[in-house]
């Protein structure tokens, strides 16, 4: 295991400044290049502080020693607000883990991960398990599997941890079907692209090419509309799409939150929904039910997969051991008045 001596070695400054790096130290000036060198060589060598190099901040709240130490790996919007989706799954895994007696040492997002010094101090105490909804940067998410001996994640699609969530890509067929059943034949799609920044490694986008192909349909590049996640560059790109008058009769949007920013476009628009254009959601969040109007889409059991994640992680930590599981639970269609 690498020493602080030898992290300061590398960084060619003194013990003290690596220290001062670790508590984030502002009593002293430093430059940002000095600061750069320090996080890289904590993360070259793998440097892990020990609890008295790392100190706590003097006027932290007194913390209750826990048998079981856990965190979790939020992942939130574009805009950094929390996403309903991921705060049910929140929910299912906090009200699991307060069953048997434990609270989350900590929830932190991606984004503030971005940070190195903020991944490391994060990471610089002791953890046994970690709930990952957020596939992170192979960088960022290298570095914490290699500090934490057990971590599940939410739809991460990382083959050498465990797993949980729904199957994407059959429900993207799924709901693609639903609007070609209902006589459509000019279906786009909305949605956004991962740590790949490609939409065609999404698995609900790919879902949609599947069914458009098999129904013979034609697709429609100007009608795939990448988002990012961001509802105000979804309403943006859909307002473009309006204003072109060619536009499709329906649209996939691969989750609710899109699918209601599109239908604000459209209403902004003049555009009744769903009779000129037709829109399907993906994984009923509550506020659904009350767009207008209501969200044709496909029910996620998001409580039941944070559920599912607690328990899986708490039987990691008491030494249950396979292969990295996949765990795919079922979704429920819930038509409404979108299409």
């Amino acid at each position: 295991m690498s020493t602080i001596r030898e992290v300061a070695k590398l960084a060619n400054v003194s013990i003290a400044t690596v220290s001062r790096v670790l508590n984030q130290d502002t009593k002293y000036k430093m430059t940002e290049e000095t600061k750069a060198r320090v996080l890289d060589a904590i993360t070259q060598l793998n440097y892990v502080p020990t609890k008295a190099q790392h100190k706590k901040s003097s006027n932290s709240l007194p913390t209750t020693e826990l048998t079981v130490k856990i965190g979790c790996i939020l992942r939130v919007t574009k805009k950094g607000y929390n996403d309903p989706y991921y705060m049910s799954i929140l929910a299912g895994v906090e009200k699991q883990l307060r069953s048997v007696g434990i609270d989350l040492a900590f929830i932190k997002s991606s984004t503030v991960l971005n940070d190195k010094n903020s991944l490391i101090t994060t990471f610089s105490d002791s953890l046994d398990g970690l709930i990952l909804m957020d596939p992170l940067n192979d960088d960022s998410y290298h570095y914490i599997k290699k500090r934490v001996p057990h971590i599940v994640g939410i739809d991460t699609l990382r083959d050498d941890i465990d797993d949980v969530g729904y199957d994407h890509l059959q429900n993207g067929i799924l709901a693609t079907n639903h609007l070609i059943k209902k006589g459509h034949k000019e279906i786009g799609f909305i949605g956004g692209s991962g740590e790949s920044q490609d939409i065609k490694d999404s698995k609900r986008y790919q879902g949609y090419l599947i069914a458009m192909h098999k129904a013979g349909l034609p697709i429609h590049n100007e009608w795939i509309i990448d988002c990012n996640w961001n509802e105000d560059e979804c309403v943006a790109k859909v307002d473009a799409l309006c204003k072109s008058d060619h536009y499709p009769t329906a649209f996939f949007a691969a989750s609710d939150l899109m699918a209601m920013a599109a239908m604000k476009s459209f209403y902004t628009n003049q555009i009744p929904v769903p009779k000129r254009v037709a829109v399907i959601g993906m994984s009923d969040i509550e506020m659904s039910q009350y767009s207008n109007p209501p969200l044709t889409t496909f029910h996620v059991p998001k409580e039941e997969i944070g559920t599912v994640a607690a328990n899986l992680l708490l039987s990691r930590i008491k030494g249950y051991q396979s292969l990295p599981q996949k765990i795919i639970l079922p979704t429920n269609f819930v038509e409404r008045f979108s299409t």
